[in-house]
């Protein structure tokens, strides 16, 4: 197995009782995989990885001085933000790109990447909310954090952020009321795309078990540099204390996911 790490873990204080995500947060490879067939301006792109989000989530993690897990494969090789059963979790098409690298796909590679990458990722982020979780005998508060494009296929979006969900709104509902505040700010709500999402990383680690939670998209061309990421996490960590001093949000509570039974 090549000697790759899927994870990074950041440091952080474990009892504040909460955790940070990044599902895509990097674009990396393991040497064995050369580029998948792609060229290397590929991995500059969003199908590469969530363009800004690394730079968000540690400084966030700095600032809070909370834990957070970040992907450190990129989503080309498999996308953690997926359940192992989803079709999708390898793409051979991605915005245009064909991924020679990944079709034709043994079942004997598909699962190698299962076990070598998407499931040590999954494995620390359950090991840190559990972690926190026993560190503070309550549920955490649960924060991922993507990015999306500033257009899809020549549409612009008009959102600076958005907040994805399935049905537990807890977290949810005072994320957007307080993004909401600043009227210079557009916030879609589950828009441009749905939070439910059977057996992605929401619902695996924290619909399942009723933690509370919410997925923050942030539009890429707003932290595509250090100022704009800077600016972001200025905005977004007196945001992310004030839910978690709310203790209506260190409570377990399952919902039923919108995508169908448990």
């Amino acid at each position: 197995m090549d000697d790759f790490q899927s994870f990074e873990i950041l440091p952080g204080k474990h009892d504040k009782g909460m955790v940070i995500l990044a599902d895509h947060a990097m674009n990396r490879l393991p040497a064995r995989y050369e580029r998948l067939g792609l060229p290397e301006s590929a991995f500059s792109r969003h199908i590469a990885y969530d363009i800004g989000i690394e730079g968000l989530t540690r400084q966030l993690s700095v600032r809070l001085g909370v834990p957070a897990v970040l992907g450190s494969f990129s989503r080309l090789l498999i996308d953690p933000n997926r359940g192992e059963d989803d079709p999708t979790l390898i793409m051979k098409i991605s915005d245009g790109a064909v991924i020679s690298g990944n079709h034709p796909i043994t079942p004997q590679e598909w699962n190698y990447r299962i076990e070598a990458f998407h499931r040590p990722y999954h494995n620390a982020v359950a090991g840190t909310i559990d972690t926190v979780a026993n560190s503070t005998g309550k549920a955490p508060l649960v924060l991922s954090l993507h990015s999306f494009t500033p257009a899809w296929k020549s549409i612009p979006r008009p959102w600076h952020a958005a907040v994805l969900w399935d049905s537990d709104r807890r977290a949810v509902g005072p994320l957007l009321d307080m993004l909401r505040t600043d009227p210079d700010l557009v916030v879609g709500d589950n828009e441009p795309y749905d939070g439910a999402l059977k057996g992605d990383t929401m619902y695996r680690h924290c619909m399942v078990t009723g933690i509370p939670h919410a997925l923050l998209e942030v539009r890429q061309d707003l932290i595509a540099d250090e100022a704009g990421i800077s600016a972001w996490a200025e905005r977004l960590a007196p945001i992310f204390t004030a839910m978690n001093a709310d203790p209506a949000l260190h409570e377990y509570d399952v919902h039923p996911s919108r995508t169908g039974p448990y």
